[in-house]
């Protein structure tokens, strides 16, 4: 098949809050493209990208799904995420390897938690962004209310770039401030996107809308402001040229507007996709080391160089894994071998596909700039970067939140209790916020995740897909545990095993973080040239692994650093297996000198209901230990912003209905931790 040349690839992705129009608004891709013959309807539950039944069957995206949509002779690499917070590790590994994102809030509720959460994590990212204000046609919908919100939550940088025609059901189309056209939608579709200039009382709106844009253009341009201030008539070319280096240097966000359900707004949203989200040439190098001497390097964008590629999904299955994987440089080949930096080891690619969500179509080869699915790798997983076998290098891996809420899970047959400990590997493979566990008391297998949604939805998987009859507790609280005060712990560890005689001497301070902030830090704070690496990589990840280990009640210690301050090193006598040894010892020398405490995980909670509601939601909510921080209007009904403890908010998702009857909605956020009462 024939290479889309480097500028003319977009890598993006979808984020938003829950029902704020992601998928939809891909579908419209997806259709317009030519992809798909039909446009895919969440409540018919006919969508190309939510396809797992779960998904259809509940109206919202669960896992990421890509797909490569061609548009005016460019590739859209496009990632639909999800919106409900417990599946934001989607969200996090789809936006490491994309270039720019496309960010959707609904023209009714405007900015929401999880639209302040995904925003923020493109940020993290340094992801330029275009917006796409959506269901211009609802009742309550405001766009200019909507601008508002996005420039007082992050920063004055709303760059409106249409203007509605029509309000709520009356909405029928904008204006292009740019060229001063009306874009009107015909045929039975809305496929027809109709174009006129700009007549009548709607020309001195667009007259004002074009001079304001200009001018917020102009106060980060020095070329468009010299011709600004000089009253020169500014060229379109110019001025869609620095809105474009603006965009990327994320000082502005181009604001577009439609009604995604209603096939408005998607064909001038896609090209403006290309006109202002970056190719990966435009994108700055990635940053990556060299696996042998952990020395920096960086991964340019080049068809020519080594090939690099890195690891950021996986739907995992009991035959063939596939896997999802960002090409940052040179080719990749049909059976090509290459070097998992993680492990060393070599791998092969045995097939290559390109993605479209469920389905797959199968290729030669992989390009610069391409994302891609592969089959046939081996001990591979999620963070894994795959580069030329001559020099391996590696990406930083992604970090995912500890999961906070338990649920035991077990066969009710003997028999199937090995189907079920290899289905739960199989989705832990796929999501690494779920994680698997045996009691140490009871023996029984316990899964963790997210949220009670997320438990839930995997508990249906393993009884529809994988066909398991399971029993299940009751959702519990994953507590976790920090030390009550710093310590440095001094540990000569001096053992003699059979004919083996093992020793050495090693000094680690330790002392508790500040809560809400990083969750643990081991560091090395010594310069022993002589020392071998092997022996200080030991003593990292014996510390790693033993503040993993849990506390003095058995819960994972957090908000914790460790800096590994010296190791004695003895040529015959220190093996990795003495330093090992002795970093545990003074680990468990450390719980028993200072202590710990138990926290419990404490929630962000957003609770928008009718104003006549709000006296019932706070009296259920005070006995449950929340602190109210706001009640805030939201168009005709009120927001009750709170904090609360995880333990206390089990079953509220099924008491809320009766609280509002019925028309009231709760969006829910991890907030850190608090010492359990």
């Amino acid at each position: 098949m024939p290479t889309t040349p480097l500028d003319k690839i977009r890598n993006i992705s979808i984020i938003a809050h829950i029902d704020a129009g992601k998928t939809s608004t891909t579908e419209g891709f997806l259709y317009f493209s030519g992809l798909t013959h039909r446009y895919g309807n969440i409540d018919d539950g006919t969508t190309v990208m939510d396809y797992l039944p779960e998904e259809r069957q509940r109206g919202i995206t669960i896992v990421a799904a890509a797909a490569t949509i061609p548009w005016k002779g460019y590739d859209f690499h496009l990632i639909d995420t999800p919106g409900h917070i417990d599946f934001t590790a989607e969200v996090e590994r789809s936006l490491r390897v994309i270039d720019g994102a496309v960010v959707i809030f609904s023209a009714v509720e405007g900015v929401e938690a999880q639209s302040e959460k995904v925003w923020r994590q493109a940020d993290t990212y340094c992801l330029p962004k275009i917006a796409f204000i959506n269901k211009m046609d609802r009742v309550g919908a405001s766009f200019e209310r909507t601008i508002a919100q996005i420039d007082e939550k992050f920063g004055d940088v709303a760059l409106p770039m249409q203007l509605p025609i029509g309000l709520e059901s009356g909405f029928e189309g904008m204006i292009d401030i740019l060229t001063g056209e009306t874009i009107h939608f015909g045929g039975a579709d809305n496929s027809e996107l109709l174009r006129a200039p700009v007549e009548g009382e709607a020309k001195t709106l667009w007259e004002s809308a074009r001079n304001e844009l200009i001018e917020k253009v102009s106060n980060l341009s020095d070329e468009l402001a010299e011709l600004y201030l000089a009253e020169e008539p500014i060229p379109d070319e110019l001025l869609k040229s620095e809105i474009r280096r603006l965009t990327q240097e994320r000082k502005l966000v181009p604001v577009f507007m439609g009604s995604a359900k209603k096939n408005m707004g998607i064909q001038p949203l896609a090209d403006a996709v290309i006109e202002y989200l970056p190719s990966p040439i435009d994108c700055p190098p990635r940053k990556a080391f060299f696996t042998k001497t952990d020395e920096e390097t960086e991964i340019k964008p080049s068809p020519k160089g080594d090939f690099t590629g890195f690891i950021f999904k996986v739907n995992a299955s009991k035959t063939a894994d596939l896997f999802f994987l960002r090409v940052y440089s040179g080719m990749l080949k049909t059976n090509a071998v290459v070097t998992n930096s993680r492990t060393g080891e070599k791998v092969r690619a045995r097939q290559i596909y390109q993605v479209y969500a469920k389905s797959t179509e199968l290729i030669e080869e992989a390009h610069t700039g391409d994302i891609v699915g592969i089959t046939g790798l081996k001990d591979c997983g999620i963070g894994d970067t795959l580069c030329d076998t001559r020099q391996p290098i590696a990406f930083d891996r992604i970090t995912f939140p500890e999961p906070v809420i338990s649920m035991v899970v077990e066969p009710k047959s003997i028999k199937d209790k090995d189907k079920l400990d290899e289905s739960l590997a199989m989705l832990c493979r796929e999501d690494q916020t779920l994680q698997q566990s045996i009691s140490e008391e009871t023996h029984q297998r316990i899964l963790s995740g997210m949220g009670e949604l997320h438990l839930e939805i995997n508990i249906k998987r393993l009884v529809d897909e994988f066909k398991l009859d399971i029993r299940c507790g009751e959702p519990r609280v994953a507590y976790r545990e920090t030390i009550k005060a710093p310590t440095v712990e001094k540990v000569v560890f001096d053992k003699v095993l059979g004919d083996l005689h093992l020793a050495t001497e090693v000094e680690v301070e330790f002392a508790p973080m500040e809560m809400g902030g990083q969750m643990f830090d081991v560091s090395v704070a010594m310069r022993d040239q002589n020392m071998p690496r092997a022996i200080i990589q030991t003593a990292e990840r014996t510390l790693v692994a033993a503040l993993h280990t849990g506390g003095l009640n058995g819960y994972p210690l957090i908000y914790v650093s460790a800096k590994l301050k010296s190791i004695k090193y003895l040529p015959d006598l220190t093996t990795e297996g003495a330093v090992a040894g002795a970093v545990m010892q003074a680990v468990n020398q450390m719980l028993t000198r200072v202590g710990t405490i138990i926290l419990e995980p404490l929630m962000h909670l957003e609770i928008t209901a009718p104003e006549e509601s709000v006296g019932e939601i706070t009296m259920y909510m005070q006995p449950r230990r929340a602190i109210i921080r706001d009640i805030a209007n939201v168009g005709n009904a009120r927001k009750v912003i709170c904090e609360v403890p995880l333990a206390e908010m089990f079953g509220f998702g099924k008491a809320l209905p009766r609280l509002t009857g019925g028309r009231g909605s709760f969006t829910m956020e991890p907030s850190g931790y608090q010492q359990k009462i």
